[in-house]
């Protein structure tokens, strides 16, 4: 169990990536207790939308998924508006300290040192998120595994059985067995 605060900085979350992976995996309902102080963080609720599982909150009435998605994604505009609106108090107040002398900020000349790294980011990024559904499904794999199932196609047939989509839906082959092995 992890307690989130509408404060709460950082990105550390076990427990969540857990439950997330669980529910990925399984195609489960994630549930939250408690949902007043997670509008105000609009990276936690961002997290949320983009998790890719549905997400039910214990203070709020059930609400059907295509609703549900909706009362989120609602959720996730009042975090980011809230946000925005403390951006917008904070360039004020620094716009107002540069016009009484404060120097700001430092040298910015990294432009050009940067610039190139978005294809390269791009690519990790997407890597990063098939090596966590490749340790999202290891256990499974390794479990699939002890009761017999050696062959990829048996791992595939096994994922099969226990309902567990393919990374873009669908059933398993033995080659994308073989792929999640190999990343994890």
């Amino acid at each position: 169990m992890e307690v989130e605060s509408g404060t709460a900085k950082g990105d550390n979350r076990p427990e969540l990536d857990k439950a997330l992976a669980c529910c990925r995996v399984m195609g489960a309902t994630l549930v939250v207790a408690n949902v007043s102080r997670l509008t105000r963080n609009p990276d936690f609720m961002s997290r949320l939308v983009q998790a890719g599982v549905e997400v039910r909150f214990c203070d709020l009435p059930q609400i059907e998924v295509p609703a549900g998605k909706f009362m989120l994604r609602q959720m996730l505009a009042v975090a980011e508006l809230e946000a925005g609106l403390i951006s917008e108090r904070t360039k004020k107040a620094l716009a107002a300290a540069k016009a009484r002398g404060v120097k700001l900020g430092g040298d910015r000349g990294n432009l050009p040192a940067v610039s190139g790294k978005g294809r390269s980011i791009s690519i990790s990024e997407r890597q990063d998120k098939a090596m966590r559904r490749a340790a999202d499904l290891a256990p499974i794999i390794t479990d699939l595994h002890a009761t017999g199932m050696v062959s990829l196609r048996q791992i595939a047939a096994g994922l099969n059985a226990r309902g567990i989509p393919a990374a873009r839906g669908g059933s398993w082959s033995a080659a994308q067995v073989k792929s999640v092995i190999e990343r994890a």
